[in-house]
């Protein structure tokens, strides 16, 4: 975290970093952010897809694989959602689309992450670029303009140079982690019922 990032957001400080260790122990007092608390605060309860998904997240922040979310991971993942460059949070993007940990993604992968975030962020059905799109028309069309080789499979580096030549693959691919918007959504929702 000691390397200047290229958004020119500056370093967390030591205040923002007891700031954000007190609210993180008011939220788990135990001192962990177990999986049932992480989808409990995406407002993730009985959709199997998106329950697919915040797992998926989950574990990618959970570095050393304790099923739980430590102080030190958190700092980590805000870093990275928050002041990573662009090319950390495509790695992380990938990391979670490839779900066999094969190193590529092939269509089924994508076309299940793409099937999660819809049934996930219901704004995405709302965009007007993507929204007559099923996600298989979302799949095919990032893999006519990702895949160079052809060979029905994403690599690292065909994720990530796609992601940067095209606008439209960069915002089907990188994936939005900011919460505010579902975590309102889902307090809406509570508060009429």
């Amino acid at each position: 975290m000691g390397q200047n990032q290229s958004s020119g957001a500056e370093e967390i400080d030591v205040a923002d970093l007891q700031d954000l260790y007190k609210k993180f122990v008011i939220e788990c007092p135990s001192g962990a952010l177990y999986q049932h608390e992480f989808r409990r605060f995406f407002g993730i309860s009985e959709n199997h897809e998106a329950s697919q998904f915040v797992e998926r997240m989950f574990s990618s922040f959970d570095r050393n694989g304790d099923n739980a979310i430590d102080f030190l991971e958190y700092v980590a993942a805000l870093n990275l959602v928050l002041r990573g460059k662009l090319e950390h949070k495509l790695r992380w993007s990938f990391k979670i689309y490839d779900r066999d940990g094969n190193g590529s993604v092939d269509k089924r992968e994508l076309r299940e992450i793409v099937q999660s975030i819809y049934s996930v962020k219901k704004d995405w059905k709302r965009d007007p670029e993507t929204e007559l799109m099923s996600p298989d028309d979302v799949c095919e069309r990032i893999f006519q303009l990702v895949d160079e080789n052809g060979d029905g499979q994403l690599s690292l580096e065909e994720f990530i140079e796609g992601a940067k030549k095209d606008e439209w693959v960069l915002k089907m691919l990188q994936l939005n982690t900011s919460p505010y918007n579902w975590v309102m959504e889902q307090r809406r929702k509570s508060a009429l019922f």
